[in-house]
């Protein structure tokens, strides 16, 4: 019991908990039923939540634009359980009577009775607003209108609705029906009844809700950002993809950076690159992960990302295409490889997460540092042994992150501005405090 690996894991058993603690609900509060719910959206992610949603006893209309994306959507579903049939998880009648709750739809008029929708479509705000606005005429007073948004401002979305009040986050993780987190998204208008019904809905699901507010990426993809932004730099500086996950890996992550780039496509990680350009007037980021874009090489689903595939997504091999790549890339941007070692990789990646926790705690994005442990814990393979990011930090000693985070910013490289200190980590570090109470 008072080993370290014993009390990291009391830590997330309690911060899991204490997750379920939202300010402004209380066990008085009003949760509206969900007897019927929609998804609009039938792709990877939409089938992913149909499943999710299927598994808990509600019925589901699946709605999509054209009838190829759903018989596609139909079918991704019943792939999934016939998989499960498969492997002796769930016996066939059990998955034909999950089906049977099932109605596909091209009409949106169809989800007039549902009690809430959830849109699962591409990541865009004007994409988005077509289907918010269309889901506004359609729904039927006190409806909820939920977005799987990952990264788009929740209150924008409900500005599109004479229902703002009705409207949450549902951020999903793939694949939703497996991966236990909800992020569930609070907007400047969201009522303590459609949070209380969202946490509610999540408990029925088995998933494990955490609140957060509203930002670019919210409280898991805001952080990944970083992580991500500094992996790729960690490459351009003289690590190979290969060497940063593994050291991230015998860290106890489930994946590394690469690996999970490759998983989730290029594409799509490039489009939300490109919009934050377009919004933020001097956003950094590497350009190396848009050459492989512009090569072709999207990840798992074009058989090379980081890696190639030669024998499917689950065999990835070293490629000598991107060692290549990378070499013409640091040669284009006149920066000479140097030997970097597996103790900088690590904390480079995970004081990232930990330097970016403690602003959204600043913020209010987040409301406490659990919440955020229980984010990286179930939604970014972040090792349950040791707590999670802001504890792990807590283990280290608050004054050993805050000297490291100030020799990463002395890097010219590796965006100095992004390593200024969090104002809380500081005081923190100064007056012997710690992120985790009871740490």
């Amino acid at each position: 019991m008072p080993a370290p690996d014993s009390k990291a894991l009391q830590h997330a058993a309690a911060a899991e908990r204490q997750a379920a603690e939202v300010d402004g609900v209380t066990p008085a509060t009003a949760v509206r039923p969900v007897d019927v719910a929609g998804v609009v959206g039938a792709g990877t992610m939409g089938a992913g939540i149909a499943v999710a949603l299927l598994d808990a006893g509600i019925p589901v209309r699946l709605v999509e634009v054209d009838q190829a994306a759903l018989h596609r959507g139909v079918a991704r579903i019943a792939g999934i359980y016939d998989a499960q049939v498969k492997k002796g998880k769930l016996d066939a009648d059990e998955r034909d009577r999950r089906l049977a709750r099932l109605q596909p739809t091209l009409a949106f008029d169809e989800l007039r009775d549902a009690d809430l929708v959830i849109e699962a479509v591409f990541e865009s705000l004007d994409v988005k607003r077509r289907v918010f606005e269309t889901l506004d005429r359609a729904m039927k007073p006190g409806a909820i209108l939920a977005s799987n948004t990952s990264t788009l401002d929740l209150d924008a979305l409900a500005a599109f609705t004479g229902r703002p009040s009705d409207v949450v986050g549902l951020h999903f993780f793939s694949p939703a029906n497996v991966m236990r987190l909800l992020e569930v998204v609070r907007g400047r208008a969201t009522s303590p009844e459609v949070l209380a019904t969202a946490l509610a809905l999540a408990r029925s699901l088995g998933k494990v809700a955490v609140v957060a507010g509203v930002c670019d990426g919210f409280i898991g993809n805001r952080m990944f950002e970083g992580y991500m932004k500094q992996a790729c730099y960690l490459v351009e500086e003289g690590a190979t993809p290969e060497q940063v996950d593994r050291a991230i890996e015998a860290f106890g992550f489930a994946m590394g950076p690469c690996r999970v780039a490759d998983l989730v496509g290029h594409d799509v990680s490039f489009a939300i690159r490109e919009r934050r350009r377009a919004e933020r007037p001097g956003y950094r980021y590497s350009t190396l992960p848009d050459e492989l874009v512009r090569r072709g090489r999207l990840g798992q689903k074009s058989a090379g990302g980081w890696y190639d595939y030669p024998e499917g997504p689950r065999h990835q091999v070293p490629s000598s295409a991107v060692d290549e790549l990378i070499r013409e890339h640091r040669a284009a941007i006149g920066l000479a490889p140097r030997r970097i070692d597996d103790e900088e990789i690590v904390d480079r990646l995970v004081y990232a997460l930990t330097n970016e926790g403690a602003r959204l705690l600043e913020q209010g994005i987040a409301a406490r540092a659990g919440d955020i442990d229980v984010v990286y814990l179930t939604g970014y393979g972040f090792p349950r042994a040791r707590g999670g990011p802001m504890y792990h930090a807590d283990q280290i000693g608050l004054p050993v992150v805050l000297r490291r985070v100030r020799e990463f910013a002395r890097n010219p490289h590796g965006d100095p501005a992004f390593w200024t200190s969090a104002p809380l980590l500081e005081r923190l570090a100064a007056s012997g405090g710690r992120f985790c109470r009871g740490s």
